[in-house]
């Protein structure tokens, strides 16, 4: 077995391996200086050089000066040592990453994933109730969820449309389809200017081909089949031996329309959010709404509203008509919802009537006003103990359920006084059902939505409503419970005062405190909803516009059709058609059927001629030989 040595010749100096002639302890040739092996008269700065040139590595850790380090850029070069160089590299780091990060968001790939995470960011917004939406379904919400409610806070999931994080997937996914639409509607505009290219050498290649013999001359064919193509709306011209011509830009055209659009949409959806304005009304007969934020029931609008931008109008709800169905499976639904209003646009506007019905709401400018609910005002007299009247008005109640049973507050603030003459308040709750099941059934709750047997189950208190305390009250009911100065009336036995009134009927209350009186007037109510958001119609125009590009980047078919006439061998002209798709399309081998039985009709086939014969070199070289000449 060899082995691999690793000794110095015989002829060397044992210690340092020295050749002969020079300095045993550096290695150096006569003539030279024996510290740095340097030729005379050379610099000491030269020696030092070559000395750590000899040493290597190892060498170069005796010096303590500091080392510079070559920093590698992510995008080509060292920086180089110094301030500047620092400043070049950085920028380069800086511009470079720009540019990767730009390339990224406007690729195709990162804008489709950022719709889908738009779309998936919706969802808890759909299925999680929102601050702007119904404020009272939140609170409820988290009431009944104590471990999930400030988790959701903390994420924004009350009110997802508004986050952060959902706003920041919006505009980036508005970046990302600009950066994507620009250039590619820059490339489209140079396609259009350019002219279809010229014909492969090999056109039996293309996946769709057709070939024959006429005895027509290659420009006869040629002018042929120019004729043919752009009488197909092929942009067509003749290039060399051959008519190039193309079809299908709409194509690419329904592509950039489906973007636009989709941006389009996205400006219109944030105008509207940000200039919306949504409220709520609810409005008795005889009464009505003039469009101030004082009218308003509750009131939410975005980010830039601005009180001058409300629509000046005014409304008067005159009659409310709502039939139900009788007998059927469908009982009690309605047939006939509909509200007659008297409206009037600006501060001298013409009175005008019409009816405002679910789903056909009154559009006045950019405000759209809905109908949204409906319910009875039972009308009742509250008279104190002297029998003077403190309160006549119809109380609306609020439904809760289909058949209209409904419940409600009965305040009187000011102008009652007791039986010694003492100022108090009086409250009454109240249980309203337009169809009573009757005495001795068991139920209070309404059995049809029609005013068929009305009752109003009443049961009053006295003494402070709490209503100056400066703390929001719900109008509709009487807090009872946190209210220590509220006190409930009660007969002499100290049973609660409590009855159920028919029309025209009274409840006379204890100690000569009053009375209450259900009146045999019962009015209705309807609930408005009044909706102010611009952009909608560009919404609309944009989401139609997206829908018809779409479908032409689906449906239109880019293509390629390429007709070459050349004269052979034996002097006659061949004929060559063939096409070729942007994309897989069972009908391009027909489509090149047909035009090549147009073409052939002007330029019909030799009898005499081979038809399966197809073009070869022999026949491409004695054409290109005809044309030189």
């Amino acid at each position: 077995m060899s082995k691999t040595t690793t000794g110095t010749p015989a002829d060397d100096t044992p210690a340092t391996g020295a050749l002969d002639g020079e300095s045993p302890a550096t290695g150096a040739l006569d003539g030279e200086s024996p510290a740095t092996g340097a030729p005379d008269g050379d610099t000491r700065a030269a020696g030092n050089l070559a000395g750590e040139e000899d040493l290597g590595a190892a060498g170069s850790q005796l010096s303590t000066a500091p080392t510079e380090t070559a920093v590698p850029g992510s995008f080509g070069g060292n920086r180089a040592p110094g301030a500047a160089g620092w400043l070049a590299w950085t920028g380069r780091e800086v511009i470079g990453w720009s540019r990767w990060f730009w390339r990224q968001l406007t690729s195709m790939r990162v804008a489709l994933l950022l719709l889908f995470l738009l779309s998936l960011g919706a969802v808890p917004g759909s299925l999680i109730p929102q601050t702007n939406t119904n404020a009272m379904k939140v609170d409820a919400f988290r009431q009944a969820h104590k471990t999930l409610a400030p988790l959701y806070d903390k994420l924004g999931l009350f009110h997802v449309y508004s986050s952060v994080w959902f706003s920041a997937i919006y505009i980036l996914l508005f970046v990302s389809l600009i950066g994507c639409i620009v250039p590619r509607t820059w490339q489209f505009t140079g396609q259009l200017r350019s002219r279809p290219p010229g014909a492969p050498k090999r056109l039996t290649r293309l996946p769709a081909y057709a070939t024959w013999r006429t005895g027509a001359t290659p420009e006869e064919v040629r002018e042929a089949a120019l004729r043919v193509l752009k009488d197909r709306r092929f942009r067509a011209h003749t290039a060399g031996d051959a008519v190039a011509a193309e079809k299908g830009y709409l194509r690419e055209a329904g592509n950039l329309v489906f973007h636009i659009a989709l941006i389009v949409m996205l400006v219109a959806f944030a105008w509207g959010q940000l200039y919306k304005t949504e409220g709520n009304k609810l409005i008795v007969e005889g009464d009505g709404f003039s469009n101030t934020l004082t009218q308003y029931d509750d009131f939410k609008s975005g980010n830039l509203f601005n009180d001058d931008d409300l629509v000046p109008f005014s409304f008067n709800l005159d009659k409310f008509t709502a039939t139900y169905e009788r007998s059927g499976p469908n009982k009690g639904t309605a047939r006939t919802f509909q509200a007659a209003v008297d409206y009037s646009v600006g501060a001298d506007g013409k009175e005008r009537r019409t009816t405002v019905k679910v789903n056909e709401p009154l559009e006045i400018g950019d405000a759209k006003v809905y109908l949204v609910s409906h319910g009875y005002a039972p009308t009742v007299t509250v008279r104190d103990g002297k029998g003077n009247v403190v309160l006549h008005q119809a109380v609306p109640m609020l439904p809760i359920d289909s058949n209209e049973t409904s419940q409600g507050a009965i305040k009187v603030l000011d102008g009652y006084r007791d039986a010694q003459g003492k100022s108090e308040q009086l409250g009454f709750s109240a249980f309203f059902v337009p169809t009573f099941a009757g005495a001795g059934r068991g139920t209070m709750f309404s059995q049809f939505p029609a005013l068929d047997f009305p009752v109003l189950a009443v049961s009053g208190y006295h003494g402070d409503l709490g209503v100056d305390a400066g703390v929001p009250q719900n109008v509709y009911q009487l807090d009872t419970k946190d209210n220590p100065n509220l006190k409930q009336f009660k007969d002499a036995k100290g049973n609660i005062v409590k009855q159920r009134l028919l029309p025209g009927e009274t409840m006379t209350l204890p100690n000569g405190a009053g009375s209450i009186t259900f009146d045999k007037d019962i009015k209705e109510w309807a609930g408005f909803q009044i909706v102010q958001q611009p952009g909608n119609d560009w919404a609309l125009a944009g989401a139609l516009a997206a829908i018809a590009g779409l479908a032409g980047s689906l449906f239109i078919q880019r293509r390629r059709v390429w007709v070459r006439a050349v004269r052979g061998a034996d002097g006659v002209t061949v004929v060559e058609v063939a096409g070729l798709g942007r994309s897989e399309s069972a009908k391009l081998p027909e489509e090149i059927g047909d035009l090549a039985a147009l073409v052939h009709h002007k330029a019909p086939a030799q009898t005499d001629a081979d038809p399966d014969r197809e073009p070869d070199d022999e026949t491409y070289a004695s054409a290109e030989g005809a044309e030189k000449k």
